[in-house]
């Protein structure tokens, strides 16, 4: 390597309480410093700005995911081998058996089932009055479609789907309380999947119950199976919880964005773009580098490990314009990284692009203003999220 930009070292930490409470703050100061800066608390490189963020996502040979995208090397070594902590070839293989479920045009087979389950739902909350927009609304809706696609028996393991779904993506952090509490929830977890393996345990027909059959058939591995169906788990649920929520949450305090919805429906795919650049439901991933390299300008040595802050480069100000404005109509706004980007973007996020856009034309069929109190916001260690938030759903009155 030729380049002489020193890489700052910083003392600021994205994964304090106050910084996941309120990250922006951070990300800003963060995006100031350098293209690339040295996390002290961490001991890892992070990138919080745009290019750099995108540049990474798309080097998927020189910053791999088969190392593991943590910060805590135990917890990289036991998440190995899954469809997001693989490398070309073996990943195109693995995520290629999730993905042919999620894909747009899969998608098409169940929008009539997620549209009827998105207008049942938002019908049901107009007629409740007051309820949690998490509860409620973020966690019922794909807490009712996810487990009834995959196939899971309906007396176990459903009420414990997102807590597991939680405790997955905490372990993607640092080696903190948040992550050490959720390390028997991976241990249930771990033990239910494999549970789930095994023939006749998941619904017939169900897409769990196919990826079974292949595996009885020779077609899968019987040892993938197990990170086969938690791949189809955690990307299918906490994202979607986030962003749903968050939806909410956007729309009410935005008013005029929200008439303007109502005004135009075909906004609907561009306003959930904008909710996930907003708050994007995924803080980041660390990449594993492979050779010696640069990322703006910046050396990384073989080796090192650099966090890609996701939600830092969708607000980055030398990228977007005005990035603090929320605006459903932005161009360019499908360009954000919410969901990751490149060979390694979210399989899950056509189910959740779904979800989301089926209650947002829910909503506007069925409500004529949402009001939202103020949020409780999670913390969480890779998750941006509501944890509470009083809604409102008031009824068209004509």
């Amino acid at each position: 390597m030729t380049s002489t930009l020193t890489i700052p070292r910083t003392d600021l930490d994205p994964y304090t309480d106050s910084s996941i409470a309120d990250p922006y703050p951070v990300y800003s100061a963060l995006r100031d410093a350098a293209p690339v800066v040295f996390l002290a608390s961490h001991q890892v490189h992070c990138a919080a700005r745009y290019d750099e963020v995108y540049s990474a996502l798309h080097r998927h040979s020189t910053f791999v995911s088969g190392e593991g995208v943590g910060l805590t090397d135990a917890l990289n070594k036991a998440q190995k081998g899954s469809s997001f902590t693989s490398d070309p070839p073996y990943h195109a293989y693995v995520r290629g058996l999730v993905a042919r479920h999620l894909k747009p045009r899969a998608m098409a087979d169940i929008t009539e089932y997620v549209t009827s389950w998105a207008d049942r739902l938002v019908r049901e909350l107009v007629e409740r009055g007051p309820f949690d927009a998490v509860r409620d609304f973020a966690v019922a809706f794909p807490l009712a479609v996810v487990p009834d696609l995959l196939g899971w028996p309906e007396d176990e393991g459903k009420e414990r789907l997102l807590q597991w779904a939680s405790a997955g993506f905490n372990a993607f952090g640092p080696m903190n309380d948040r992550t050490q509490a959720g390390l028997p929830l991976l241990g249930e977890m771990g033990e239910f999947l494999h549970r789930m393996s095994q023939p006749g345990n998941l619904r017939p027909g169900s897409w769990g119950a196919e990826l079974v059959s292949e595996a009885r058939e020779g077609k899968i591995e019987d040892k993938l199976l197990p990170g086969l169906l938690g791949d189809f788990l955690a990307p299918s649920m906490d994202t979607s919880v986030s962003a749903l929520s968050s939806m909410l949450w956007l729309l009410g305090k935005h008013e005029d964005q929200w008439l303007r919805l109502k005004e135009d429906p075909s906004l609907i795919s561009s306003a959930f773009n904008e909710i996930i650049r907003f708050e994007s439901p995924l803080r980041g991933f660390t990449r594993h580098v492979a050779q010696d390299t640069e990322l703006g300008g910046a050396p990384l040595p073989r080796g090192s490990r650099v966090l890609l802050l996701f939600g830092s480069a969708n607000r980055d100000e030398r990228f977007w314009e005005d990035p603090e404005s929320f605006d459903i109509a932005r161009p360019g706004v499908a360009q954000h990284v919410g969901f990751g980007h490149g060979i390694h973007a979210c399989v899950g996020q056509a189910l959740s692009r779904l979800e989301g856009q089926s209650l947002l034309a829910s909503l506007i069929r069925h409500v004529s203003r949402i009001e939202v109190g103020d949020p409780t916001w999670r913390l969480h260690n890779t998750i941006r999220g509501i944890e509470r938030m009083d809604v409102t759903l008031h009824g068209r009155t004509s």
